[in-house]
């Protein structure tokens, strides 16, 4: 049996339909039901859905043997997780963004707003840039229009939210994607089934 978590929503949905093209259908699976946990015995699976930034960390405990989730969350809490496979879907990137007419002060620290702390602080750090980190939680673009921040550190998808607030992206960081994760002690007991698995996704591309 593997336990796979996938997160809530249209990207674990769609990441199910992949798995359910590659043999690992769960016939008692309904997105109406409330129930929290769903077994296909036939096909040696089961399923929970989970909230998108806490699938790594059940991965991680054990709880699940594989996982869905985005690069982002993983370069931000860095669980100790095997990035097995790409699934090349929920493709966006980190940026910096800021103002049109933003120019950087040399003089004093950048002042970030972000939810992304720790990819910030690294990132900067690695630039030999000093920064003031701004923890937000929602509406990041805000931030440089009320004068909050000098800049945004945030995931941008098409950049038209950036561009109807009159920012614009100065550095992307790195790309995201959406990523197959499999706790260590599981990949060593469920090899074969766990890379079968991983094989049969990279078919259903």
């Amino acid at each position: 049996m593997i336990n796979i978590a996938l997160p809530k929503g249209r990207l674990g949905e769609k990441v199910y339909a992949r798995l359910c093209k590659a043999g690992y259908a769960c016939d008692e699976y309904s997105p109406e039901m409330r129930k929290l946990i769903f077994t296909d015995e036939k096909r040696g699976v089961s399923y929970f859905w989970v909230k998108p930034s806490d699938v790594a960390k059940y991965v991680e405990l054990g709880a699940a043997d594989v996982g869905v989730a985005g690069k982002d969350i993983l370069v931000e809490n860095e669980p100790d997780v095997y990035e097995l496979l790409d699934l090349d879907m929920g493709k966006c990137r980190m940026c910096v963004a800021a103002k049109n007419d933003y120019k950087e002060d040399p003089f004093r620290p950048i002042r970030v707003a972000t939810k992304f702390e720790h990819t910030a602080r690294n990132y900067y750090a690695e630039t030999g840039r000093d920064v003031e980190i701004i923890k937000l939680n929602g509406s990041i673009e805000l931030a440089p229009i009320l004068g909050i921040s000098d800049v945004i550190v945030d995931i941008v998808e098409t950049g038209s939210t950036l561009k109807e607030n009159d920012l614009k992206v100065y550095e992307t960081i790195y790309p995201i994607s959406t990523r197959l994760i499999v706790n260590k002690s599981a990949y060593k007991f469920k090899n074969a089934e766990i890379r079968a698995l991983a094989e049969k996704l990279k078919e259903k591309e």
